[in-house]
């Protein structure tokens, strides 16, 4: 009898390339906004990546699989090497996206950035009222600009997203924000909830809307996408406060985004820097491709099989990738523990708590905002 053949290992599956790379350029920005997903410990000039280095990870996102680019910061408009940085994107084949407060930008600026590729522009707006609008980015005249800037992205022929970030001090004036987003030729509108991470973290009692506000913005989202339908997309991101499920936090850990800050650090999220006990990779020293692979931290989360129960059982961990780990952090001290958005965590009870104290306050005045600057981090560290 013929001895039988070893079985040979199961192959290890293939990691498919990320969709997008989130390229913040700069934490440098001229507005204030106090719920900024950047760090309280925000990078100086003297720290960013330079021209050379930003190229290199644009051509090795390409040659990895990469299909988008989403220039952000702080305001990415401040680094003098964009338009460089965008033709190099197109010519790799890169769908290029700027994510701007539009406040720095002028008609040749835009036309300079079409001519080198630019594809789509994300215009951001505090409100749609220009005092409050101005009171929340803590810069004067910024909506007035903004509003012009919007006439000029369509007058390059550059596609026009206008993302409202929505919150206890504006909710109000999301029928208004709908209607401004319409009125400036946006082929998408995207409302985002704040997500409490950073410095809306340390804002959060003032920014938290109540369950009525929450319901009365739900309403307003759906009479706008029947009343647009077929004319313009909305987007609409809730706060996981008020959600049963999480969400699969930036399509899950290290599945289809890399992000990559000014300094050069790699992370799965924008928010991974949060996370005690790793120590991420740069770009720097690391191509994109190896640290996509290869790299601890991005593994670490990455998939199912690190789940805790109830997650590892549950017949939706493949849709929401166990929700976010930086939240599951900053409310229970564990990073790997379940989502406490999720309702069968058992830590979801804080979220009820936190929902509790936004409705027992919606009538009072809200507290003092904290405003993103670098002189205010080390105060609220």
């Amino acid at each position: 009898m013929n001895a039988l053949s070893p079985v040979p290992p199961a192959p290890v599956p293939a990691i498919e390339p990320p969709l997008a790379l989130l390229a913040e350029l700069t934490h440098r920005c001229p507005l204030q906004c106090p719920y900024c997903a950047n760090p309280l410990e925000m990078e100086r000039a003297a720290s960013e990546l330079d021209t050379a280095a930003w190229l290199r990870v644009l051509d090795e996102a390409a040659a990895l699989g990469v299909l988008q680019v989403h220039f952000s910061g702080g305001e990415p408009t401040a680094r003098k090497d964009l338009l460089e940085l965008v033709r190099r994107a197109a010519a790799g084949g890169l769908y290029s996206n700027l994510i701007t407060s539009g406040v720095t930008l002028d008609p040749a600026a835009l036309a300079a950035l079409a001519d080198a590729g630019l594809d789509h522009v994300q215009l951001s707006f505090q409100d749609a009222d220009a005092t409050q609008a101005d009171r929340i980015g803590g810069y004067r005249r910024g909506h007035a600009r903004k509003l012009e800037v919007s006439r000029q992205i369509r007058d390059a022929g550059l596609p026009l997203t206008a993302n409202f970030v929505v919150h206890r001090q504006n909710l109000e004036r999301l029928p208004e924000m709908l209607a401004l987003g319409e009125e400036i030729g946006a082929s998408r509108i995207e409302i985002a909830h704040v997500q409490y991470y950073g410095w809306a973290l340390v804002n959060r009692a003032a920014l938290m809307p109540s369950r009525a506000q929450l319901e009365r913005a739900n309403e307003a989202v759906a009479e706008a996408r029947e009343r647009l339908r077929g004319r313009i997309t909305i987007d609409y991101v809730v706060p996981d406060y008020y959600a049963a499920r999480p969400k699969a936090c930036m399509g899950g850990w290290a599945r289809r985004i890399i992000n990559i800050t000014p300094a050069g650090l790699a992370l799965p999220c924008h928010a991974a820097e949060t996370l005690p006990g790793f120590q991420w990779p740069s770009v720097r020293t690391a191509s994109l491709g190896a640290i996509w692979q290869d790299d601890p931290g991005f593994n670490r989360y990455r998939g199912t099989s690190w789940m805790p129960e109830p997650c590892r059982s549950c017949d939706q961990r493949e849709v929401d990738w166990g929700g976010c780990r930086c939240q599951a952090l900053a409310m229970t001290g564990d990073a790997g523990a379940t989502d406490p958005a999720c309702a069968l965590s058992p830590h979801h009870f804080m979220m009820a708590d936190a929902v509790a104290d936004a409705d027992a306050v919606a009538e009072g005045p809200a507290p003092a905002l904290v405003y993103r600057r670098i002189r205010t981090a080390a105060l609220v560290r």
